[in-house]
């Protein structure tokens, strides 16, 4: 793919690789909200969350951009090799790691300061108590950028970290125009 200007303009959206269906409609309705307003939208192409994200930036007609945790050439799930092509050519798919690089867990948590440190801020749907989401939210505040949270039920474990990013401070993100405002856009 091939960046541009408008991917200043980016926010990332992060979330469990186990979705429900109250995580993969929540952001479907926020990323083709942000991306119908000509904002990227910017994740890790994992299961779940991110594949969501890309698909709602997507649909809108909206740029992505896929930041990888392996060699751009290894597409990690494998199951992704389709999605990556739509990404390339409606934005870019990046990464940090020589090409041939396997997905190792310890290419993650860069992946992260990457995926965080390219957008505005970061919105996080779905997250345990225990998440490589939350790993994205802290670099996220490192760098001095906004982090939101999409709340959920109390009931479900994938709510657990959204809430808990709600409870320090992060913005609620229950609209697309909650997140504008917050970026004061």
């Amino acid at each position: 793919g091939e960046p541009n200007e408008r991917d200043a303009f980016a926010v990332a959206m992060v979330g469990s690789r186990d979705a429900s269906a109250y995580g993969r409609q929540m952001t479907a309705q926020i990323g083709e909200g942000l991306a119908a307003r000509g904002i990227t939208i910017v994740s890790g192409m994992a299961r779940g969350i991110d594949a969501a994200a890309h698909d709602a930036a997507l649909r809108a007609g909206g740029r992505t951009i896929a930041v990888l945790g392996s060699g751009i050439d290894v597409i990690y799930p494998s199951e992704h090799h389709r999605l990556s092509m739509q990404i390339a050519r409606n934005g870019a798919v990046v990464s940090e790691y020589p090409m041939g690089t396997a997905p190792d867990a310890d290419n993650f948590p860069g992946r992260n300061r990457i995926i965080s440190g390219i957008s505005l801020g970061t919105i996080v749907v779905e997250a345990a108590e225990r998440s490589g989401s939350l790993i994205t939210a802290r670099e996220a505040v490192e760098l001095g950028r906004d982090v939101f949270a999409i709340p959920g039920s109390i009931d479900s474990p994938l709510s657990k970290g959204c809430h808990q990013l709600l409870r320090r401070g992060a913005g609620l993100a229950e609209t697309v125009d909650d997140v504008l405002s917050g970026l004061d856009w």
